[in-house]
């Protein structure tokens, strides 16, 4: 059946990505058989929502709209009908339907309104993981704009170093080692307070590594690092996850390419901290939307389901 493939789906993306569900429950703040059940069609639409906002999953087929109650109702408008006549076709009652074009009620019912709205609704395939096939010779030449930097001097400070910096980069900071001239943070060393890392993504663990490295090392006080959610290795899971705090970011950011053209990244992006304090981390959330991933326990693990 439809639903039963879409929910299949969801538990796929979420394999996909390396998670466990209790990985994915810490992620949305619930537990872990909460992401079970639903796994099995049985849950609520909040928790979907959440579950989906996670795992980056959408829909395509149903239309537009801010979330998916919104594009159901939109759907149901645009096929000319009534709250009644979707509640009938469906086998819900009016305020089942209503309820779900709110964003209330139960992944069954919503699966059922589903099937009668937009039953060619599917998966969206996974967007690729780099700029494009003409790009790939400059990936790495992104720049973090302005406006996205706003809410990290406000949040944490001055930055004092850019060991990957760029003489295009809007970042300010009161040293940069300029990779575009010649400069390697990979090998000078750090210092200061406060760090601000977008690197190469081309080498996204190296630079992770030695951030960590010169952070524990005592050559800077606070890194941030402006990443791609991949989250895989070994290392990320057994060394840097219990000491950083990671705040994943909603949504997709512009980067500026060498033209200074915006363009948004095809990928997720998180933040990942070290070395932040509970003040810095209250002060970000409050002006840039995603949450922060609850801190993990050293040596914590657990086997996927």
């Amino acid at each position: 059946m439809k639903d039963q493939i879409l929910i299949k789906d969801l538990r796929e993306a979420r394999r996909s990505t390396g998670w466990s569900q209790k990985t994915l429950a810490e992620r949305i703040r619930t537990d872990a058989q909460v992401v079970k059940r639903l796994e099995r069609g049985v849950g609520t639409v909040t928790t979907l929502m959440a579950v989906m906002a996670a795992l980056d999953y959408r829909l395509t087929g149903v239309g537009p709209g801010r979330d998916l109650p919104d594009q159901l109702r939109r759907r149901r408008l645009k096929k000319a009908l009534t709250v009644e006549a979707a509640a009938g076709r469906a086998g819900l009652s009016r305020a089942t339907v209503r309820n779900l074009e709110r964003g209330g009620g139960s992944v069954a019912s919503l699966l059922r309104l589903l099937a009668v709205l937009a039953p060619g609704a599917r998966r969206r395939a996974p967007e690729r993981s780099y700029w494009g096939q003409a790009d790939k010779e400059d990936r790495d030449s992104r720049f973090t704009p302005a406006e996205f930097m706003a809410p990290i001097y406000d949040a944490f400070g001055e930055i004092e170093i850019d060991p990957c910096g760029n003489v295009l980069s809007p970042v300010i900071a009161r040293r940069r080692i300029l990779l575009s001239e010649g400069g390697d943070g990979l090998t000078e060393d750090w210092n200061g307070t406060l760090a601000f890392v977008n690197p190469p993504y081309s080498e996204v663990l190296k630079w992770l590594r030695r951030a960590y490295d010169q952070w524990r090392a005592g050559n800077v006080q606070t890194v941030l690092c402006l990443v791609p959610v991949r989250t895989d290795s070994a290392w990320f899971h057994d060394t840097l996850s219990p000491d950083a705090d990671i705040y994943f970011l909603q949504g997709r950011v512009k980067f500026l390419d060498s033209r200074g053209k915006a363009q948004h990244t095809p990928f997720a992006l998180m933040l990942v901290c070290l070395g932040t304090t509970a003040e810095q981390k209250r002060r970000y959330a409050q002006s840039v939307t995603g949450f922060w991933m609850p801190r993990r326990a050293a040596g914590e693990g657990e086997i996927a389901a």
